[in-house]
């Protein structure tokens, strides 16, 4: 069995490799307390154990769905916002060839999703696409009333039944909600969608094994088997039972901790990859809402090498030195190009000719590696063997209980986000939504 590999060697220069593994006592403490539900936000720990708690009937079920599904359309629209469409959106981009979507007819449908922008050009756009094309809809939320995704939902479940007519249109929508309430709920049984449960102590930015990812996953055609085998070999491998030393959660935690206390405040997620850009997106919504909160918290971003090293290469490279870095690499691309020799060789290029053009990026990535230490920015580095459903499995897990242990070592509860109610408070005023009349007028006399 092959995983995924950390290394953190290149952080020695700025915390000291005895000051990470001081920590193990507390890490391991902190795992603990997820595995046990002892922590803060206990009532959220759902995700620890889940991979190895999702059963075979489960997965059948799920896959019947999509075989179902996927024979009807050409493309499948998911409904949903942050947690409830970044893990999805990651893994199809990932596993989706770049210029899939350029290169006509697939075994595959298109997965393109909306609800996560309240923007009236893209979804007008969006539905001009679909009147040309055979599509369902996979809608995902727990209430049902989280603004964007549904209006975005009534405005494409409208199109969906004048396109289809209402009853066929009933047998392409699935819901993704909740088990019991809600107003996504009560449609859903007056309109005998096909359901699935979001677990209720599972919070959205975990949710990518419930079937909040699974589901559009299954039915966009990526193997959901493959993802879940790799997150169950990685809950294993992360486990509190596991050494310090040889848990890779426990490492990567403590050392953006010990990096973070040495005044290192901004984390850069960097990949060489261009399909690991929404790998990103997410991840940088699991640690955005669990880290930022009591004015604490590493701030989470990302970029896309080495085209970035074009446009915020000599930030990086010369900025405030407030920056860590993770880089994410992939060990074997899944082609193999090799780059020709010229007769006139005006470009200066041939002393690269007969090399491997991943060759090529995988030595920019270490000269960017050398660089960046070199003008203070301490860097991590994870390698995935393959791109691959199971190695991405591996890898979102991976991050998952890094970034619980780690909330837990700054003593906040990485699992709630009560930072994120003060926006739509302020929108609702605006809107003037039924029960805001107070903070209305309020908003009112400032603007």
């Amino acid at each position: 069995m092959e995983y995924i590999r950390l290394d953190v060697s290149k952080v020695y220069g700025f915390v000291n490799k005895n000051e990470i593994e001081s920590a193990a006592e507390k890490v391991q403490k902190a795992n603990k307390a997820l595995e046990e539900k002892t922590g803060k936000g206990n009532d959220f720990l759902g995700w620890v154990n889940l991979p190895s708690s999702i059963t075979e009937e489960h997965l059948k079920d799920i896959e019947a769905t999509a075989q179902k599904i996927r024979k009807e359309i050409d493309v499948l629209v998911v409904v949903g916002i942050g947690g409830s469409y970044l893990g999805a959106k990651a893994v199809s981009e990932a596993m989706t060839g770049a210029f899939t979507a350029y290169a006509g007819s697939s075994d595959k449908p298109a997965v393109l999703f909306a609800g996560q922008n309240i923007g009236e050009d893209y979804l007008t756009e969006l539905m001009q696409l679909l009147d040309t094309k055979r599509y369902a809809i996979v809608v995902i939320s727990k209430s049902g009333t989280t603004t964007e995704p549904a209006i975005a939902f009534r405005i494409l479940k409208n199109h969906l039944e004048s396109k289809v007519g209402e009853e066929k249109a009933k047998d392409l929508i699935v819901a993704v909600t909740d088990e019991k309430k809600g107003a996504l709920r009560t449609l859903a049984n007056q309109n005998d969608y096909k359901t699935y449960v979001i677990p209720d102590d599972v919070g959205g930015r975990y949710s990518v094994l419930t079937p909040v990812g699974l589901v559009p996953l299954a039915i966009g055609g990526f193997d959901i088997r493959a993802l879940v085998n790799g997150a169950r070999d990685m809950e294993t491998k992360c486990s509190s039972e596991v050494s310090f030393n040889d848990n890779p959660a426990a490492i990567y935690a403590a050392t953006r901790i010990a990096l973070y206390n040495s005044g290192k405040k901004i984390e850069i997620l960097a990949n060489y990859e261009n399909k690991l850009h929404y790998v990103a997106e997410w991840w940088k919504q699991l640690f955005g809402e669990s880290d930022g909160k009591d004015g604490l918290g590493i701030y989470p971003s990302s970029v896309d090498l080495t085209a970035d090293l074009h446009s915020m290469g000599q930030y990086i490279q010369e900025g405030e030195r407030t920056l860590m870095e993770t880089v994410i690499s992939i060990a074997k691309p899944d082609y193999s190009l090799t780059i020709p020799s010229d007769k006139d060789n005006l470009d200066g290029l041939n002393f690269l000719a007969g090399k491997n053009l991943d060759y090529v990026n995988k030595m920019a990535e270490l000269g960017t590696q050398l660089a960046h230490v070199d003008g203070g920015v301490p860097n991590i580095r994870i390698e995935l063997p393959r791109l691959t459903e199971y190695y991405l499995g591996q890898l979102m897990y991976f991050f998952e209980k890094a970034c619980g242990i780690g909330g837990y070592l700054m003593d906040i509860n990485p699992f709630n986000q009560p930072g994120v109610e003060a926006y739509k408070k302020n929108m609702f005023a605006l809107l003037e939504k039924p029960g805001f009349e107070e903070e209305s007028k309020k908003i009112k006399e400032r603007i």
